[in-house]
């Protein structure tokens, strides 16, 4: 059963949100982006580069503490097949799996870009760290239990919370009563509920979202919307990213890869978009569904290439043009920038 948490919003007052997804009604453009996030980094910039840092992990610490209503402490960030598997459209997302002190695997995922199917990969995701976790021939109760935080700059789904969560019960057809598990079971798995033992899946649709209260998921809601931390925020972690996460604080390096990656991150935008329309023209040309997809293929990856090469010849990082693409390192070598 998937039920909403949270109070529905009121957005009277739309504010600057670091959303590349082409869904809100104002798109920032490369110097107004720069104007806005002069004070704070992109949360996303900073799960790449900074907040593995084991040092830094009170930050993801006191969002997940906000979200999930219970204190969370991580022991350890992990790599993973499932956070493995995004090496094409690496601009459109970023994932963290972590580990708290009870073992249970935390994976946090950011998408920037539209994906009809999101729901789908959140399921697959959920899926894959279960059998991940699970030793062949070992005992099914020794299952992990993992929790999705997904934070999406995009639309999913309709409704008007800005916060959801998906759990799983189960509910007699005739009667509606809840199954339960029985106290022997209960204290074995050291689950109170069934839904204590299946994956519980959190959406945080950060769009627009511009209310400020003293409710701690409130305000680091608003910190993923606006990327600015009020003075008198006082939820889990803030205090520890208004110092970490400041772009006076960057060195002058990493400034400069900061800046090139929000300049890619509204080129990718621009460039997916061209692709889709000049995709659909050619097919319209081909005159076949399929020729309409091939085309669209063909003008996406066209774009990447010039793209790569302009990123190339500005001296950009390799790692940063390989997210901003979707190529890989190797190809990025090959790329000829004297063309």
């Amino acid at each position: 059963m998937f039920e909403e948490k949270g109070v529905n919003l009121r957005r009277s007052h739309p504010q600057y949100s670091p959303d590349f997804s082409g869904q809100s009604e104002a798109a920032p453009q490369k110097e107004d982006m720069r104007r806005d996030v002069n004070r704070y980094i992109r949360f996303d910039w900073a799960m790449k580069r900074m907040l593995r840092d084991k040092a830094n992990y009170k930050v993801l610490e006191g969002l997940l503490t906000s979200l999930l209503s219970k204190e969370i402490r991580i022991k350890a960030l992990l790599e993973s097949e499932s956070n493995r598997q995004y090496d094409e459209n690496k601009q459109n997302r970023v994932d963290i799996l972590a580990e708290n002190r009870e073992g249970e695997k935390i994976l946090i995922e950011i998408q920037n870009e539209t994906e009809d199917s999101y729901f789908h990969r959140m399921l697959f995701g959920t899926s894959r760290l279960v059998s991940e976790y699970l030793r062949k021939g070992q005992d099914y109760g020794k299952a992990v239990k993992v929790y999705s935080v997904n934070i999406v700059y995009f639309d999913l789904g309709t409704g008007d919370d800005d916060v959801y969560v998906g759990t799983t019960e189960f509910r007699g057809l005739h009667t509606g009563t809840l199954l339960e598990l029985p106290k022997s079971w209960a204290e074995k798995y050291n689950a109170s509920k069934v839904h204590d033992i299946f994956p519980e899946y959190y959406v945080l649709r950060v769009n627009n979202f511009d209310r400020w209260s003293r409710t701690p998921l409130d305000q680091w809601m608003y910190f993923l919307s606006t990327g600015t931390i009020p003075d008198d925020a006082t939820a889990p972690g803030l205090d520890t990213a208004r110092e970490l996460m400041r772009v006076d604080s960057l060195s002058p390096a990493q400034r400069n890869d900061y800046y090139a990656y929000l300049d890619s991150m509204v080129s990718a935008r621009s460039m997916m978009e061209t692709a889709h329309n000049e995709g659909l023209w050619e097919g319209k040309l081909i005159g076949r569904e399929e020729g309409m997809q091939i085309g669209i293929e063909l003008g996406m990856e066209k774009l990447r290439t010039e793209m790569a090469v302009k990123l190339k010849k500005a001296g950009v990082a390799f790692t940063t043009i390989a997210e901003a693409t979707g190529l890989s390192t190797e190809e990025i070598e090959r790329l000829n920038i004297n063309d």
